[in-house]
């Protein structure tokens, strides 16, 4: 059969208004972000409060669907694998996509390759809580304590940040504190609280939660300074010099998701983020709405990955 030129070009042109076309019509259905860690932790406040808010902006429901476990692997495996037309996101961390490949000798999943960085949304860093019937109320206590009874002291972690918070802090101090591992950090915080473990590196707004109800006591946080969040917190550094840890939340796509649907949620996040309302909703007013759009947020995975890749071996860290 022969193709007139007229006709070949006419489903060029079709071809080449494809992509805008879907584009236009997207969303048409429910969109869905998938939370790596569990209910009620900062990623999943955070997800739905900016679900919240994109639910208005793209006149569809943003739902979110929480699959924890494996340090983040089961959710982040979810989303890298599900279709790639915009209609499942990742809420993902710099555990999952910036950590995960320096902790394990295997992933379920490639965090450069799997994914494309829509938009970062937020920062923040760690609080160091300890069980409130220790004697300990200061951070330089805590190291003398831990120096004279080595082996006594566990710290509790379900997270990338949350470990190599505690590894830093062991390899920068001199100390053993043994780590407890879980599958999900407000497990982790109950059984800090209830004394089963006596030492703990939750991210701030969990930790401000039971810190202000008595049930834990703060001793400082891992940012490089002071955060305005928790002023009267020290941060870690100010008796541990070169200490310091932040963490992220942002937004992923599946790597096959066009262009032109990554740019339209970029553009709807980032009138999300723009939200005072949204984004005290999803800090909780205790981490900084840190928006960067999809260029910028590439080159800053790549270099969180190095970073973190180098932290962790620096720390002593054998992958799994």
């Amino acid at each position: 059969m022969k193709i007139s030129r007229r006709t070949a070009l006419a489903g060029a042109a079709a071809l080449s208004v494809a992509p805008d076309l879907r584009a236009q019509d997207f969303p048409s259905k429910p969109i869905k972000i998938v939370v790596p860690f569990a209910a009620g932790s900062a990623t999943d406040i955070a997800a739905r409060a900016l679900g919240a808010k994109l639910t208005d902006i793209l006149k569809q429901p943003v739902i979110v669907d929480d699959k924890p476990g494996a340090s983040g692997q089961l959710g982040a495996s979810a989303a890298a694998t599900a279709p790639a037309d915009g209609y499942t996101l990742l809420m993902g961390t710099n555990t999952t996509n910036a950590a995960n490949g320096a902790l394990f000798k295997k992933l379920s999943y490639d965090p450069e390759k799997d994914f494309a960085p829509i938009a970062r949304c937020i920062t923040g860093v760690n609080a160091l809580v300890v069980n409130p019937a220790l004697p300990i109320k200061t951070i330089s206590e805590l190291i003398g304590y831990a120096r004279r009874n080595p082996g006594k002291l566990n710290y509790a972690e379900a997270s990338a940040s949350q470990r190599l918070s505690g590894e830093m802090f062991n390899s920068m101090v001199g100390v053993k504190i043994e780590r407890v591992p879980y599958k999900a950090s407000p497990q982790a915080l109950g059984d800090v609280v209830s004394g089963q473990v006596q030492v703990m590196f939750p991210d701030l707004p969990q930790a401000l939660t039971q810190m202000e109800a008595g049930r834990v006591r703060g001793l400082g946080t891992t940012g490089p300074k002071r955060t305005s969040v928790a002023p009267d917190l020290p941060a870690i550094a100010e008796f541990v010099p070169g200490y310091s840890l932040v963490y992220w939340l942002a937004v992923f796509a599946p790597a096959a998701t066009p262009k032109p649907i990554q740019l339209k949620l970029y553009e709807a996040i980032a009138e999300a983020l723009k939200d005072p309302a949204t984004g005290k909703a999803m800090t909780q007013g205790r981490m900084e709405v840190s928006p960067l759009g999809p260029d910028d947020f590439a080159a800053y995975v790549k270099a969180e990955t190095k970073w973190w890749t180098e932290a962790i071996k620096a720390a002593g860290i054998e992958p799994e």
